[in-house]
């Protein structure tokens, strides 16, 4: 694997669907991020599709709270961060 694979702030191909599971919530993202003991910057960089990463005990609560399994977070689409 090359050194430059995990460069740059688009370099990976997941896409966050964090939007989408709070407007059929009905929950803002101050009020998870509260539930979930995390800050607003923090989740809104997830949220943006920014994250580097996610620690799984922060995946595991944001699941909790919302009601739902990683895979209606995140997903993978090949060839999404060339946009």
């Amino acid at each position: 694997m090359a050194a430059d694979d995990h460069e740059g702030a688009e370099g990976h191909d997941i896409e966050v669907h964090l939007d989408r599971l709070l407007s059929e919530r009905g929950m803002t993202l101050t009020e998870l991020a509260h539930q979930v003991g995390v800050t607003n910057v923090n989740l809104s960089v997830l949220k943006n599709g920014r994250a580097k990463a996610i620690r799984f005990t922060t995946l595991t609560r944001i699941c909790d709270v919302l009601g739902c399994q990683p895979g209606d977070l995140l997903s993978y689409r090949k060839g999404s961060s060339a946009s």
